[in-house]
């Protein structure tokens, strides 16, 4: 569990290499998904970013340069065992740091990433970031494979789902759970994640089930992410995963969007079954078009006094 301040006075920026340390999306107390972060990367080799995932054991967000002449900055995120394309609450993490810091001003930004470049909004009513991502590409799950993915979640005595695998920036396997209650009694045979996800061309399960609407009435789902290989067996909250699942879902009608005048916000709550309670905001993104062309990621994001 992190230490947090709410009302922590405006931090001077870090100098070139130094690190600090945000919780993103966080849904409650004590949660929220860690991300080490540096402003500054300009002096570190690729070694040496592997390395600080490593020690921290968490997604890892690097502020370099743009290569591309179209962005303000260009991010590199590793888990402990690799690089990765996009991470979705390190972005919204390391932009909220460097909003505070005084190094991002202006009320829209883009980020060169490995999966592309990503919008960013500053909600300045909101005081949070909202990151963009494309619109989802998903194709059902054989049979076989989903039963397979089955056998790994323990569910062999129930009837198999349909399943799907969904990607905005990296492949997700959506698992639909009939109720909260069972996608928490999960226990994933984890030493058999690897192979299982490799073999069905997705780099995590994402099992998923419908909560209560909120007090506005806006729909609530609660997810469980359990990662290919990153070097820990579940996430606390992950912001591609949460957007797969939204785009799948409000692609078939499941979610509601509403308009580009009044767009309807969709909370995927995750984390709470590892005792770091999370919540990711989605919304459609409609980009000047009567439909939705991707959609929005925030969350709330304060300052880790200690390392997890």
């Amino acid at each position: 569990m992190t230490d947090r301040d709410p009302s922590l006075p405006h931090l001077s920026p870090p100098a070139a290499g130094e690190l600090r340390l945000v919780d993103v999306f966080i849904g409650g107390p004590g949660g929220g998904n860690p991300v080490p972060l540096v402003a500054d990367a300009s002096q570190m080799s690729t070694q040496d970013m592997l390395g600080i995932a490593r020690a921290t054991g968490h997604e890892s967000a690097f502020v370099l340069e743009p290569s591309n002449a179209n962005a303000n900055w260009r991010l590199r995120f590793f888990v402990p065992q690799h690089e990765m394309e996009m991470c979705g609450h390190a972005t919204v993490g390391t932009l909220w740091a460097m909003r505070q810091w005084g190094l991002w001003t202006s009320p829209v930004a883009r980020i060169e990433t490995l999966s592309g470049l990503v919008e960013a909004e500053w909600d300045e009513r909101g005081q949070c970031v909202w990151v963009s991502q494309p619109a989802v590409q998903a194709t059902a799950l054989p049979p076989e494979d989903a039963a397979r993915v089955a056998a790994v979640l323990g569910l062999n005595g129930d009837s198999i789902p349909a399943m799907a695998n969904a990607s905005t920036s990296r492949v997700k396997t959506l698992v639909p759970m009939r109720d909260v209650a069972s996608l928490h009694a999960l226990r994933p045979d984890f030493p058999a994640m690897e192979a299982l996800c490799l073999s069905i061309g997705s780099t995590g399960l994402y099992p998923y089930a419908f909560g209560d609407a909120n007090e506005a009435g806006e729909p609530v789902l609660v997810a469980r992410q359990f990662p290919r290989a990153s070097g820990y067996p579940e996430d606390a909250a992950t912001g591609i995963a949460a957007a797969a699942l939204w785009g799948h879902l409000a692609a078939n009608g499941d979610v509601p969007v509403g308009t580009a005048m009044a767009p309807i916000t969709c909370t995927v709550r995750q984390g709470e079954a590892m005792g770091r309670p999370s919540a990711i905001a989605v919304r459609a993104r409609f980009a000047g078009t009567a439909a939705p062309t991707g959609c929005w990621l925030s969350g709330k994001v304060a300052w880790s006094l200690t390392p997890t």
